[in-house]
């Protein structure tokens, strides 16, 4: 276990420190479930009653929360953020592999850079470049002309077809899926004719790409997710989408074909986007939201509806029907009123 005094700490976050610089700090922890030894955080205002009563060594605040609290504390700028970065010092997460286990299979043409770890029955195919430190989880399995850039982690039971290209400290979690064919058919008199997905895929650096996710290959050029995008578990990406530099997409989100995705966007989860559309820098995306046309400015976009009494939904989907009725009925009594007698 890491352990640093909360004088490095200091050191590490620019911040200042209000109590005994020399206390011994190992792990992170919730103000709630904190003990000695740990460091906490205050990012959200109702959880200020916790604070008093926290058993944490020490807390990350604010210099505005810092002023009525007695105990000890590291104040920064932002402690959420100081909380990550804590929590990346000290973290203990295990390597996804160690070593090159026996049981690997890698191709002689494969080039393996120094560092390299690959775990138990991972397959690593033909002109495969992996870069310095890169770490392949068990099971992996790599198609040819793989590039995979240094300090990247693929974990256990991954899957990456063939010309697919990973950038630097990239994390792909387990069961995920990169490069397998986009949805792409032509129909001949009720006949699906396959159209073969000969593009590739380009992810960029410090990627992360969530657990039983999938990202498909392009049908002629490639899909392209760019630098610092995070993609959280069960997110469909399909064929030819282009996905901007800090776009975060959360859980069960699917992005039909062809669409483009701004920087910095926020997608929540179990949105649905369908294809051929663009979607400016900066939009957010509240959780379920369909999105059925082009955003062309940044903003906060909803949709769906909240969770009601099954009864009251009914009445009020049968309503929803009759909108356009309504509407027009509105209207012609409207005009009537402006018609003078």
């Amino acid at each position: 276990m890491n352990s640093v005094t909360l004088k490095e700490l200091g050191l590490l976050l620019d911040g200042d420190i209000q109590g005994d610089e020399t206390l011994i700090i190992d792990s992170v922890a919730t103000l709630e479930h904190a003990k000695a030894g740990q460091i906490s955080f205050l990012a959200n205002s109702k959880y200020r009653s916790q604070l008093e009563e926290t058993q944490a060594s020490a807390v990350l605040l604010s210099a505005k929360d810092a002023q009525d609290y007695q105990g000890t504390a590291l104040i920064v700028k932002d402690p959420y953020v100081g909380f990550a970065r804590v929590a990346q010092y000290l973290d203990t997460t295990p390597k996804a592999a160690v070593g090159i286990h026996p049981s690997a299979q890698i191709d002689a043409s494969a080039h393996i850079g120094e560092g390299v770890a690959i775990g138990a029955n991972a397959v690593i195919g033909a002109n495969v470049i992996l870069g310095e430190n890169v770490q392949i989880g068990a099971g992996v399995v790599l198609g040819q002309d793989v590039v995979i850039g240094s300090k990247t982690r693929l974990w256990a039971n991954v899957t990456v077809y063939h010309d697919v290209h990973l950038g630097q400290d990239c994390i792909i979690h387990s069961g995920a899926v990169l490069g397998s064919d986009g949805f792409g058919y032509a129909n001949e008199r009720g006949q699906w004719i396959k159209i073969p997905q000969t593009g590739g895929v380009r992810i960029g650096d410090r990627v992360e790409i969530g657990a039983n996710s999938t990202v498909d290959r392009g049908a002629l050029g490639h899909t392209e997710i760019h630098d610092g995008v995070i993609i959280d578990n069960q997110v469909q990406i399909a064929h030819n989408d282009i996905i901007g530099e800090n776009t975060a997409i959360a859980g069960s989100t699917t992005v039909a074909g062809s669409v483009t995705i701004g920087k910095y966007c926020i997608i929540g989860g179990s949105c649905a986007i369908a294809g051929h559309l663009s979607i400016a820098d900066g939009v957010h995306v509240s959780g379920g939201t369909n999105i059925t046309s082009t955003m062309r400015e940044p903003g906060l976009y909803s949709s769906a509806t909240v969770a009601m009494d099954n009864k009251l939904w009914r009445k009020n989907t049968v309503r929803f029907r009759q909108l356009d009725e309504l509407f027009h009925r509105v209207k012609t009594l409207e005009k009537n009123l402006k018609t003078p007698d």
